[in-house]
């Protein structure tokens, strides 16, 4: 392909290099943010692709809704960044957008059908935020800053998913995006275009930057067309209710599950606003057929059991979703019980077990029967296996290989892999290291600061940062606030008070804890006379001592302990 003006401009530029810097999305899965850089090291112009959220670890990270990448190297520099790529709609992948546009406030590049999603939720929190999509056609060519780009259909589990190749002077980058193989693709999607990536590959790949995620696990992906023939079969045995939940941007599974309601003489039920918003957009970008149709969860009870089929959000645990409503007897519509059953059709993501693992007790404890991928083929992954990987490898052939979206394990078993297909280069990078793909040996040169944000309740916060490390400790330990009141001479001017949370009531032998933190603020106080008791810091972390030393000895653990003086007149 002739090189454009601006790459042509680029090569005369001295200096030049392709690099590549993931501000997430390396030694994890979700979360992914890509940057890559084209020109001299002063100089560099900048691209980014894709800038997904993660979950938070449960107790780890108590009261965080949702995780987003750091954009702090890229912020300090965002004059130089020329545009936003998204490869497809999945949160680990465009998550992020809404929240951290406002900071980069650069184009979006996306297909048709993301970038619908993305208005779709722009209208539901009122367009405060206008974001410039420019719509790419699926397989379009375009260009963003020294970067001439293509991209090329793959298969996955949501509508349009594309791979993207990244064309500069120095050198060309095939940047796969989710993917798998799927030669019998479901409604109206699609298999890996293998035709143009093997065109590509001879054309020459300086480095191919791959999906991980099933790395470890060999063999081939089965087909999404396999899961809707089983879905079929499997709803057609059951008596009562049938509920399915799914990841709601499977559009495919979605047309699956409705083809199942209208084969057993079901009527597909829709509960959840997310499953809403997808379906909505699903249709207006031609990814459902025209004879679409479904009711509202408020008809359900309208509907004979044996004729209801429900699909509905919360495949992960979410505790506001429509499965743990419905698990809780708590969804005002739709209710489950004895020879009703629940089918499972997705996978639980890692750090999401204990969730679905309480969802799913609640139902058994209901008398609902569940299905899950272990019992029935009810669910197929969207990213490539082994043998997959391997054909990949085949039709490419980089001169380096780079696993992305994979925790160390995935990436680890991926580059062995890269190597025994005959890769020159293959490495192993992190979150922050920037690397050059070319000209010459791919080589860590540089590092970039990174890190994660919180979404704490309406604010953004670093990770690093205390509230939710208090959080966290205070789950563990539990607290003590101790209340002083002293005058200006350092006397006593009242009972001191204490607070305890989290904290067992009693010792092992029955002594009131309250007692215990009691008798140690008064022993520390009579301790000390009243001219260092006026002074406030002092008499503070005397009680602050005293009391966690009495606690732990009556305990075991040492709690956070916090001490309030008010002063009063003499």
């Amino acid at each position: 392909m002739a090189e454009t003006e601006k790459t042509a401009r680029a090569s005369r530029t001295g200096g030049s290099e392709l690099v590549l810097c993931a501000l997430g999305g390396l030694g994890e899965i979700g979360m992914n943010c890509y940057l890559y850089g084209s020109g001299p090291k002063n100089a560099r112009e900048w691209m980014m692709v894709d800038i997904g959220i993660t979950f938070p670890e449960g107790e780890f990270e108590p009261g965080v809704d949702v995780i987003l990448p750091d954009l702090r190297f890229i912020e300090d520099e965002h004059v130089n960044l020329k545009g936003i790529v998204l490869t497809h709609a999945h949160e680990d992948h465009f998550g992020a957008l809404i929240e951290l546009w406002p900071r980069l406030k650069v184009p979006v590049y996306a297909t048709p059908f993301t970038a619908a999603l993305i208005r779709a939720k722009l209208a539901e929190q009122g367009n405060k935020v206008r974001i410039p999509i420019r719509e790419i056609p699926v397989q379009g060519k375009f260009e963003v800053g020294p970067f001439n780009l293509e991209f090329i259909s793959m298969a996955h589990s949501i509508p349009e998913p594309q791979a993207l190749v990244i064309r500069t002077a120095d050198g060309t980058v095939l940047h796969t995006g989710d993917w798998k193989i799927d030669a019998t693709p479901y409604g109206t999607g699609t298999d890996t275009d293998a035709a143009r990536i093997s065109a590509l590959g001879i054309e020459g790949v300086s480095a191919l930057i791959c999906d991980s995620t099933n790395a470890l696990r060999e063999g081939r992906s089965p087909s999404e067309s396999d899961v809707a023939a089983s879905l079929i079969e499997v709803i057609g045995k059951c008596s009562g209710a049938v509920g399915v939940t799914i990841f709601s941007s499977n559009v495919a599974r979605i047309q699956a599950i409705w083809e199942a309601a209208r084969a057993q003489g079901r009527v597909l039920v829709v509960a959840g606003r997310a499953m809403h918003r997808m379906i909505s957009v699903a249709m207006e970008t031609g990814h459902l057929p025209p004879d679409f149709k479904y009711v509202d969860q408020n008809q359900f009870s309208q509907l004979s059991p044996s004729k209801a089929l429900v699909l509905c959000t919360g495949s992960q645990g979410e505790s506001r979703a429509a499965v743990a409503r419905i698990a809780a007897g708590e969804h005002p519509q739709i209710k489950f019980g004895q020879g009703d059953t629940l089918i499972f059709s997705s996978r639980t993501i890692p750090g999401n077990e204990r969730p679905v693992g309480r969802i799913q007790n609640r139902l058994v404890e209901r008398g609902v029967k569940l299905i899950t991928d272990t019992d029935a083929l009810v669910h197929v992954t969207g990213h490539p296996r082994r043998d997959e990987l391997k054909e990949m490898y085949a039709w490419v052939k980089p001169q380096l290989a780079i696993p992305m979206h994979g925790e160390a394990r995935h990436l680890a078993a991926h580059a062995e892999l890269a190597r025994k297909a005959g890769v020159p280069k293959v490495m192993i990078v992190r979150n922050g290291d920037i690397v050059r793909l070319a000209p010459g040996e791919g080589k860590v040169i540089d590092e970039a600061p990174v890190g994660r944000m919180y979404r704490d309740g309406d604010l953004l916060v670093d990770s690093s940062s205390g509230p939710v490390r208090d959080r966290r400790k205070l789950s563990e330990v539990g607290i003590c606030v101790v209340s002083l009141v002293l005058d200006e001479k350092g006397g006593i001017a009242a009972e001191p008070d204490a607070i305890l949370d989290g904290i067992p009531e009693t010792d092992a032998e029955g002594t009131e804890m309250y007692d215990i933190v009691t008798d140690a603020i008064d022993n520390t106080l009579k301790s000390m006379p009243p001219k260092r008791r006026a002074d406030q810091e002092r008499v503070e972390e005397a009680v602050r001592r005293s009391v966690r030393g009495a606690i732990e000895n009556a305990w075991g653990k040492r709690p956070i302990v916090k001490v309030m003086t008010a002063i009063v007149d003499a």
